[in-house]
């Protein structure tokens, strides 16, 4: 494990998963498939529980322009800046049982913030930065 610090707000825009975590794929498919250049974006996994529904997932992508999800029909989510707990999962498509686990560790540490949510970032083709924000 490793503290990183976002320096800025991340503006992204997402797609809900239909039930989690059944519906994640699901969920990156349909973002992907939005017409104009999704190709080269950077991705993201957003989720927590919310209002006794269990866990929300979102997958997203950042925004180009401020407000860009609305021109997709979709809502917008500012990754916020700050510091984060993290821990790299590589080759994570081959070990995907592991992603669970991995974030429970992490939230496992002193200090985070518990209004906080668990941020995968899909920072190349292989690999994911998973992350929890810290008070």
């Amino acid at each position: 494990m490793e503290t990183i610090t976002l320096e800025h707000d991340i503006e992204v825009f997402y797609v809900q998963a239909d039930s989690f975590p059944m519906g994640i794929q699901a969920a990156f498919e349909k973002l992907t498939a939005l017409p104009g250049n999704m190709t080269g974006r950077h991705l993201y996994g957003i989720s927590r529980p919310e209002g006794g529904h269990g866990i929300i997932y979102r997958a997203a992508a950042a925004a180009k322009t401020p407000g860009e999800g609305a021109q997709y029909g979709l809502q917008s989510f500012t990754i916020r800046k700050g510091t984060y707990i993290s821990e790299i999962l590589p080759q994570y498509q081959q070990h995907l049982m592991e992603v669970t686990p991995t974030f429970e560790r992490l939230l496992g540490t002193p200090g985070i913030d518990p209004q906080g949510y668990c941020l995968e970032d899909y920072f190349n083709d292989t690999d994911i930065r998973c992350m929890v924000p810290l008070k």
